[in-house]
């Protein structure tokens, strides 16, 4: 399997207002914590929120069609037309603070914190990085997102299932031991991919119209939610 080109030059620079600032996000000091459980992740396990990827370069990733506007149905073979977004989406830590660059679609996030923002520094040379707390989440109506770890170290994937209505307590933590990668199913919540290492390089590939839902946790339910990052007891 050869490695994919990045970063990807058939996408585009986004120039209109987006509804977050992911690189200043507007979130308190100190907010309450939830916790979330951590399992390992299994073909089992991972049922109803994606599929295990062994070779990403061929793995299918499900584009949705677009919705219909009324009773009249969308002519058979339209709607699902745009294709995919593929690139490298990076992941690395400074001091106490997640960063994540994704290459498919030309966009930068501060993704959370390994302590209470208030307290986080870039400056940290002794990190706890335990535990990651994140801010926000999102899913993708019009398709699928494949993450694939190029470097084979482990991560966390927290995914949620249950749609708009989603609540804190719905989430879940999967642990993957860097051997495969993961294909999230079209409407699952997720945040971006946690390494467990001080950097991590996935391949990426996603719907190219990749629409975003998202929920700030800290508006929505006042808490930050808690990503353990260790290993899950047997």
């Amino acid at each position: 399997m050869s490695e994919p080109s990045s970063p990807n030059t058939t996408s585009t620079v986004h120039t209109k207002k987006k509804s977050f600032d992911y690189m200043n996000p507007a979130v308190p000091d100190e907010l309450p914590l939830f916790n979330m459980p951590l399992i390992k992740a299994t073909a089992e396990s991972l049922e109803g929120f994606g599929t295990i990827v062994t070779d990403y370069m061929s793995h299918p990733v499900e584009i949705v069609q677009w919705p219909a506007q009324g009773w009249r149905k969308i002519d058979d073979g339209t709607g699902d037309e745009a294709g995919h977004l593929d690139g490298i989406f990076e992941f690395w830590w400074e001091g106490d603070v997640l960063l994540g660059q994704n290459m498919a679609v030309n966009d930068r996030y501060i993704l959370g914190w390994s302590e209470q923002p208030g307290l986080a520094s870039r400056e940290n040379k002794t990190p706890d990085r335990s535990q990651l707390l994140i801010w926000h989440a999102n899913y993708h109506p019009d398709g699928a997102q494949l993450f694939y770890p190029l470097d084979n170290k482990p991560f966390v994937a927290a995914l949620a299932k249950t749609g708009d209505d989603m609540k804190p307590g719905d989430w879940v933590a999967f642990y993957c031991d860097g051997s495969f990668g993961l294909c999230i199913h079209p409407g699952i919540w997720h945040e971006a991919i946690t390494p467990l290492s001080q950097k991590s390089r996935f391949y990426d590939k996603q719907g190219a119209v990749h629409a975003r839902v998202s929920c700030d946790f800290t508006k929505e339910f006042g808490v930050f939610l808690r990503i353990p990052l260790v290993p899950p007891s047997e």
